[in-house]
C-alpha cells in the first residue's frame, strides 16, 4: 500500500456535478467501493483520499465522468464501470473519443451512440466497408448497433432497402411444435431484430415500410437465389449458419449495398459435425479488402454489470485444464506399497 493522500477534484458547473454523482450519490458509491477511496463533497469542488495510486485514479475517473456530464451526456451505472477500466488500464484518454457520433436517434428521439471503445471500432468499421463481421458475447451491442447503423444509411437514402435475417436453427427446441404457419414459426427467432426495428422507428412507421417492402425481416433459406442492390443486410446470429449457408449469403451481395454479420461463437447451437459458417468465414476472409471484423469483448457489454461478470466466468471455466485421471499403473504401484 502507498501512502494515504488527499486530492481535490473541481466541476466548473453544479450541473455536471449532480449528473456525476447520479441518484443516491449511487456513481460516487461506485468510484470508492471500486478503488477504496472517499469522496466528500465540498460546493463544486470534490475532495478524495485514500491510497496514492487508487487516488489518482479516482481522480482520473472523476475528471473523465465530468468531461462526459459537460458535453451533455448521460452517465449510467454501466458508464461508470466502463470508466474505471479505462482508467485502470491508463487508457482513459479514449474516453473524449467515445460518444462524440451519434449513429442513429430513436422514434422516441433518444441519440444512438457507441458506448465503448470496442463498439466505436465497430461502428467505423461499419462505415467503411462493404462487409463487416461483428463477433462478441451477449449484451455487446452487435445486432442493435447494425440495426442503428442500418437505419441511418436507410434515412440518408444511401440505401433503398433494409434486409435482417437469421438462419431458423433451434437452440434445443422444435420448429415444428410451434403454432401457425411458416411466417409464425420463424417469428420468434427474428424477434430481437423486430424489437431493435421498432425502438428505431416506432411500430407504425416500421409497419408501413414493411409493407411497402423496403423493410424485410426473414429467415435466411429466403435470401438464396437472389441478389440484393442497394441494401443494407444483416445476418445475425451468425455462428449458426453452416459454412454453405455463409457463402451462400455473402454471394447475395449486389451493387451499393452493405452486410453487417454479427454472431457469438460461443453459442453454437449446430450439430457437432457441422462447421459454423461464421468461425469459418472469420478464418477464410480475415485480410481481404472491403472486409472487416471486429471482436468485441466482455468490456464492450453494456446490459447489466452481472452480465459482464457472467461472460468472464464462462470465459475463466473454459480456459481450465482437464484434470486427467492417474493411470492404473501408478494407482496399483500406490495400492502396493500400501
Amino acid at each position: 500500500m502507498g501512502k494515504e493522500t488527499e486530492r481535490i477534484v473541481n466541476a466548473e458547473r453544479v450541473e455536471d456535478l449532480i449528473a456525476v454523482f447520479g441518484s443516491f450519490d449511487e456513481n460516487v458509491r461506485r468510484i470508492e467501493d471500486a478503488l477504496s477511496v472517499r469522496i466528500i463533497n465540498r460546493g463544486t469542488d470534490l475532495k478524495v483520499t485514500g491510497d496514492e495510486e487508487m487516488v489518482d485514479k479516482a481522480v482520473r475517473t472523476l475528471e473523465g465522468l465530468l468531461s462526459i456530464a459537460a458535453r451533455g451526456e448521460t452517465i449510467d451505472e454501466q458508464r461508470v464501470r466502463y470508466l474505471i477500466t479505462l482508467v485502470s488500464e491508463g487508457n482513459e484518454d479514449q474516453i473524449s473519443q467515445i460518444a462524440r457520433d451519434v449513429v442513429c436517434i430513436t422514434a422516441k428521439g433518444k441519440p444512438i451512440k457507441a458506448k465503448t471503445v470496442g463498439q466505436q471500432t465497430y461502428m467505423k468499421a461499419i462505415q467503411k466497408n462493404t462487409v463487416t463481421i461483428g463477433v462478441g458475447p451477449a449484451g455487446t451491442g452487435k445486432t442493435y448497433l447494425a440495426v442503428a447503423a442500418a437505419v441511418s444509411a436507410f434515412r440518408e437514402r444511401t440505401v433503398n432497402r433494409i434486409i435482417l435475417t437469421r438462419p431458423a436453427v433451434e437452440a434445443g427446441e422444435r420448429l415444428g411444435f410451434l403454432p401457425g404457419d411458416l411466417q409464425n414459426k420463424v417469428d420468434p427467432y427474428l424477434r430481437p431484430l423486430y424489437d431493435a426495428l421498432y425502438d428505431m422507428l416506432g411500430a407504425e412507421t416500421f409497419q408501413k415500410y414493411q409493407e411497402r417492402g423496403s423493410i424485410e425481416v426473414a429467415p435466411l433459406a429466403y435470401m438464396r437465389g437472389r441478389t440484393l442492390d442497394d441494401s443494407f443486410i444483416i445476418l445475425d446470429e451468425a455462428q449458426n449458419t453452416t459454412r454453405e449457408q455463409m457463402k451462400m449469403f455473402l454471394t447475395r451481395l449486389g451493387f451499393g449495398s452493405k452486410i453487417v454479420i454479427t454472431g457469438d461463437v460461443t453459442q453454437i447451437d449446430l450439430p457437432d459435425d457441422k462447421v459454423s459458417g461464421l468461425k469459418d468465414a472469420i478464418r477464410v476472409l480475415g485480410g481481404v479488402e472491403d472486409i472487416a471484423i471486429c471482436k468485441l469483448t466482455s468490456a464492450d457489454v453494456v446490459r447489466h454489470a452481472l452480465v459482464q461478470k457472467i461472460i468472464n466466468a464462462y470465459e475463466k471455466a473454459a480456459e481450465k485444464p482437464k484434470v486427467s485421471k492417474p493411470s492404473n499403473h501408478f494407482q496399483g504401484k500406490y495400492q502396493r506399497k500400501r
